[in-house]
């Protein structure tokens, strides 16, 4: 079942941004996945799916957004490599 959020956003703040509600919705919804991605709330597949984009797009996104796909502990290299 899908579930919508609406949020109140003043039509001068979209004439500022040079953007329509349809495009500012998309761009807080990147915006948002990428963001609960960074936290570790939301995995990349999940975020990728929830945006209807392929992983790799949604990675590329978020590494520009300056998060960090591993932090380099023995941990993350343990997860990382237990598969292969």
């Amino acid at each position: 079942m899908q579930k919508h959020i609406s949020i109140e956003c003043p039509p001068e703040l979209l004439i500022g941004l040079h953007t329509d509600a349809w495009s500012f919705g998309k761009w807080m919804k990147t915006q948002a996945a990428i963001t609960l991605f960074k936290e570790g709330k939301l995995s990349s597949g999940m975020a990728a799916s929830w945006l209807g984009v392929p992983r790799m797009e949604f990675l590329h996104s978020a590494i520009a957004a300056g998060a960090v796909l591993l932090d380099d502990t023995p941990d993350d290299l343990t997860r990382e490599t237990s598969l292969l």
